[in-house]
C-alpha cells in the first residue's frame, strides 16, 4: 500500500445483538490482533478491539478523544467486511530470509528462465493457501499461482524479484489453449 498500512484483520458478520462482532485476524496469533490498539480503516477511523470469545469481540471507536463501543446489531452490522490496518513501522522487523506477504506486491516476477512475466499485484489468502496475482508484461487477464516454494522457489525482496516455475498443466499448453481457458473464466 503506498501509505505504508498493513491489513492486520477484517470485521465479519455481527455476533448477537449487543454490538459483538466476528474478527478474522492475519496475525500470527490471531489474539494478538487487540495488542495494536489503534487500528485504522480505509477512511482513517481508528478503532479497537477487546476480545469476547475465539474469533468474537467488541469493536470500539475512537471519536474526537472519546472510545464509542458498537453497541448493538445494526451498528456491528455496519462494519461487515470493514478492513482493519496498522502502520508498518508497528510491526516487528522481518528475520533474515522472511518477508512480510505486503513485500511481494510490486515485485518483478521472472520465469525460471530469466523471461520477464510481470508484477506481483495482489496477494490473496482466503484461507486454503496463499496465491499471488501477476498482471503479464505482455497483458492480458492477470496470471494467477498458487504461493507455495514448488511454484515460488525464489523470493528476493532486497533484488525486487520473484522467480516463477508454473505448474506443468498451465507451463506445457501452448499459449492459445492458455488464453482460451482464462478467456473462459478458468483461471490457471
Amino acid at each position: 500500500m503506498p501509505d505504508e498500512r498493513i491489513l492486520m484483520g477484517v470485521i465479519g458478520r455481527p455476533h448477537g445483538v449487543r454490538g459483538l462482532v466476528h474478527v478474522q485476524s492475519y496475525t500470527a496469533d490471531p489474539a494478538a490482533l487487540a495488542d495494536y490498539g489503534g487500528l485504522e480503516d480505509e477512511r482513517g477511523r481508528v478503532f479497537s478491539l477487546r476480545w469476547h470469545s475465539e474469533g468474537v469481540a467488541r469493536l470500539t471507536e475512537k471519536t474526537s478523544g472519546r472510545d464509542v463501543p458498537v453497541a448493538d446489531r445494526n451498528a456491528a452490522e455496519a462494519m461487515t467486511n470493514l478492513r482493519l490496518f496498522v502502520p508498518r513501522a508497528a510491526l516487528p522487523a522481518a528475520e533474515e530470509d522472511e518477508y512480510y506477504l505486503a513485500d511481494l506486491i510490486g515485485l518483478r516476477a521472472e520465469a525460471v528462465s530469466g523471461e520477464a512475466l510481470g508484477t506481483v499485484t495482489v496477494v490473496h489468502d482466503y484461507g486454503a493457501g496463499t496465491s499471488l496475482e501477476i498482471a503479464l508484461a505482455a497483458g492480458g487477464p492477470p496470471l494467477i499461482l498458487p504461493f507455495t516454494a514448488r511454484v515460488v522457489p525464489v523470493v528476493d525482496v532486497a533484488g525486487g524479484r520473484i522467480v516463477v516455475d508454473p505448474p506443468e498443466a498451465l507451463a506445457g499448453e501452448p499459449e492459445n489453449v492458455r488464453r482460451e481457458h482464462q478467456d473462459q473464466g478458468a483461471r490457471p
